[in-house]
């Protein structure tokens, strides 16, 4: 039977400790709503509009030329009027002013009448889009005439043609923002592709067909009869329910490491529910012996108790989820340059009730031992207030055994990489384990230190009060902080490294897309001494003849086979390579193909000297054996490649030629703008700048995952709250002591403050030193750059911390510094 006036009564004389267990609970909510909830209304909201993300029903990639099957294929379905189709072709050109004085690389589009099939491209004039772009027109990004200081009306010189700019393009259904580009928007027809004279061998050119269906039923039957006419290695036909966008293949990544945050404050918070779920019972202590006394058992006691915590659970959880749609919103509203334009955001009920069933599993895994323990409550020791005897090992095997299942089952479900998955398990209980043997040490030791002086030696005792959750404390922050520090030490390790340490004489303007026709002439042009790189496109198609599959490939979240690689073909090392395996990076003994590849490639599948590489060059079929294994020295910023060929391997194979050369700041502009009017077909990228707009992005990524990363600071602070609530009789019985003794209010809050702050620092302490260590051997071992510490940003992060800590601390305390002693004796019993 539940008693309603029980429950009330229990709640409101252990309020405190009731709102921090509400809170903890409410934390785990949160951290599941927003991740996961997010997660499932990114996908909902993509899916509801995905055809004007697409623009079409089905969409045919490639980065070659069509194949002539396939290309007969959809024209057969064209003629028997069951589709409609619209080509366009991208790629990255520079485009200048008609007077040559300023260019600036953009990304064209040249499309056919027709596009897009769904969505719509609005312009700044409001007219319809295919009435403004005729042959002869462009329309561009506004960002385009603020950098060239154009206007409406003026030409551009794109390629080998002139274009008059007729008006301004405002979105574009299948584009997200500007994020994901390296330049500005170009439109152009389709009737001038002939003239620009950009598409020619070698050259990276996205191939897109864009189909309608006329009857919707049959779209997937038509894309599963194109499938079968597309080359795998080349061709990739997707209706819009399958195909992934740029922005959901990027909203995919940031949410997989979102979720990666979430699990960890959801552990740090599953602490949180246990500790003050704990501290709750222990001042029910003379309650339950009460209850005890008089006959009641332990079942009883666990009917009384379980309605309190299921109520207190329930409001958490209401908390929690309302807390997390909230976030929700706002992390889109963060995110909301990454989604296409005019795109509603949509809740995700589902993901909703998947957190809220997560979050009962949670609850119900971190309440156990609290529960349980209500067991071993003897009512004799309670009265005499003697020591309590030991809890039994089994519950807590129990406990592990189902926290390693609950959270192996939370990971997997979220990470789908059994590999990943498995090494962040790793890594998460190495972080707690290293955490607690390293708490447990130094409070041993702090333990037996003889200190003369009272106030430290007070507040040292303090720390091993009954009751006192120093090291579930200390644990909790340490954990927190140390993946704060982690991110902010990666970070600016990689800022300094890549952005403000760019050398000065590295190359700054990488060439692309120079054909091997134009070499000699681009040498004697530049008039400085450059080394060209050709480059051949292919895919990866059997590594010891065992097929690849690309699909599964391209599903894992490091880099891999799936993809296109860039081969190159020399005969010697780069000055940052160094041969790892092999006695040199050719053999003399075989006169089949070889291929020499670098270590990276290794680790991405399993091969070694002597394996066979097939590969496929826009159609035409090469096998390779393994000649060598390479390393780099250095991660520089300079060009480097995982597969090298002899020359005569592929030399013949279609090819553009890349290069790079340093140029002065303020001569960048006018270099490009040169090199663009002598050769119209290159691309001249900026490559300072496109570290800035890259840094920018990363720094503002990093600072949303800095501040969920707060969240799990906030359980760490609420076991702190937690800790003093639950030793607030044994608080006021030392302060009422310290009256009686003489000692004054500020002596107290000085025992107080610096047991408060002890634990603060040893949080900081050791979260500093655990951090250092996990970015150094990340910097040193894995990006092999340079490592800086970083100590007095740092020390400044530890000391705000400690700050918060010691204010959260004496806030807390308030009440037990204004109890007065009198008071007190009268309250007590006669004993």
């Amino acid at each position: 039977m539940i008693h309603g006036h029980f429950i009330i009564r229990e709640i409101t004389r252990s309020s405190k400790q009731a709102i921090l267990f509400c809170l903890c609970v409410a934390l785990s909510l949160t951290s599941l709503t927003v991740f996961s909830g997010f997660s499932e209304s990114v996908s909902q909201t993509l899916l509801t509009d995905a055809k004007k993300l697409h623009a079409a029903d089905i969409i045919v990639h490639s980065h070659d030329k069509l194949s002539d099957e396939l290309d007969s294929a959809i024209s057969d379905q064209i003629r028997q009027g069951k589709i409609d189709r619209s080509r366009y072709w991208e790629f990255y050109s520079m485009v200048r002013t008609a007077d040559d004085q300023a260019s600036v690389l953009s990304l064209l589009k040249v499309v056919e009448k027709g596009y897009p099939f769904y969505g719509e491209i609005v312009l700044k004039s409001g007219r319809p889009f295919h009435d403004v772009l005729s042959p002869g027109q462009t329309v561009v990004e506004q960002s385009l005439l603020d950098r060239l200081g154009a206007v409406i009306g003026d030409s551009l010189k794109v390629g080998y043609t002139t274009l008059i700019i007729r008006d301004v393009v405002v979105s574009e259904p299948d584009r997200p923002a500007n994020v994901f580009s390296f330049g500005p928007r170009v439109f152009v027809s389709s009737k001038d592709l002939d003239a620009l004279s950009l598409i020619q061998t070698g050259s990276r050119i996205t191939y897109v067909s864009l189909l309608k269906v006329a009857d919707d039923r049959q779209i997937d039957a038509i894309a599963g009869g194109l499938k079968q006419f597309a080359s795998p290695d080349r061709e990739r036909v997707d209706t819009y329910r399958t195909a992934r966008t740029r922005v959901k293949r990027f909203l995919d990544n940031f949410i997989f490491f979102l979720k990666l945050v979430g699990i960890f404050i959801l552990i740090i918070a599953g602490m949180g529910i246990q500790n003050t779920l704990t501290a709750f019972f222990n001042e029910k202590q003379r309650t339950i012996a009460i209850m005890k006394t008089i006959g009641a058992t332990h079942r009883q006691i666990i009917r009384h108790f379980m309605p309190v915590v299921v109520l207190l659970a329930l409001l958490g959880t209401v908390l929690g989820i309302s807390t997390g749609i909230i976030l929700q919103q706002g992390l889109a509203r963060l995110l909301r340059v990454f989604f296409p334009p005019d795109m509603p955001f949509v809740v995700a009920w589902i993901g909703i009730f998947e957190s809220m069933a997560f979050g009962i599993a949670v609850v119900a895994l971190f309440t156990f031992m609290p529960l349980f323990r209500l067991r071993e409550m003897r009512p004799v020791v309670i009265f005499r207030k003697e020591k309590a005897v030991p809890h039994k090992h089994w519950p807590m095997f129990v406990l592990a055994i189902g926290f390693v299942l609950f959270f192996f089952g939370l990971v997997f479900r979220h990470m789908q990489d059994l590999r990943f998955g498995f090494y962040f398990v790793a890594a998460l209980s190495a972080l707690i384990l290293v955490t607690s043997i390293f708490t447990q040490f130094l409070l041993w030791i702090l333990k037996r230190l003889r200190i003369r002086r009272m106030v430290v030696r007070q507040a040292i005792k303090g720390l091993f009060r009954q009751g006192n959750a120093t090291r579930s404390v200390i644990v909790t922050l340490t954990a927190s902080l140390s993946v704060i520090f982690s991110i902010y030490l990666l970070e600016q390790n990689l800022d300094t490294t890549y952005v403000k340490s760019y050398p000065a004489d590295a190359p700054n303007l990488f060439v692309i897309d120079v054909q091997p026709a134009q070499q000699e002439a681009f040498a004697n042009f530049i008039a400085q001494p450059l080394i060209f790189y050709p480059i051949v496109r292919a895919r990866v198609t059997a590594i010891n003849d065992r097929t690849i599959d690309r699909r599964a490939e391209r599903a894992k979240r490091r880099d891999n086979l799936g993809r296109t690689f860039n081969l190159t073909y020399r005969h010697s090392l780069l000055a940052d390579e160094k041969i790892i395996k092999g006695s040199r990076l050719f053999r003399d003994d075989w006169t089949d193909p070889q291929v020499s590849v670098l270590d990276t490639v290794v680790d991405m599948h399993k091969m070694d000297i002597g394996d066979t590489i097939r590969f496929n060059i826009q159609g035409v079929p090469l096998k390779a054996r393994i000649s060598s294994i390479r390393t780099r020295t250095t991660d520089t910023l300079g060009p480097y490649f995982y597969f090298v060929f002899e020359e005569k391997t592929l030399k013949s194979a279609p090819q553009t030629v890349f290069t790079a050369l340093r140029v002065e700041n303020h001569r960048v502009g006018l270099m490009q703008s040169r090199i663009v009017k002598m050769f119209p077909n290159v691309s001249v990228i900026d490559l300072s700048a496109t570290i800035q707009v890259f840094a920018r992005m990363m720094k503002q990524l990093s600072t949303i995952v800095k501040g969920f990363c707060v969240l799990s600071m906030a359980a760490g602070i609420l076991i702190l709250i937690s800790g003093v609530f639950a030793t607030r009789a044994e608080r006021i019985t030392e302060s009422v002591y310290y009256k009686i003794l003489g000692a004054g209010k500020t002596f107290i809050r000085k025992v107080f403050s610096l047991e408060i702050f002890i634990v603060g620092l040893l949080s900081g302490l050791l979260a500093l030193i655990m951090s250092q260590t996990g970015v150094f051997l990340i910097c040193r071992f894995f990006l092999d750059i340079a490592y800086h510490p970083f100590l007095l940003s740092c020390g400044f992060i530890v000391g705000a911390t400690l700050l918060l800590i010691i204010g959260v601390g004496l806030v807390s305390t308030t009440s037990i510094l204004e109890k007065k002693p009198v008071i007190y004796l009268r309250e007590q019993p006669d004993e």
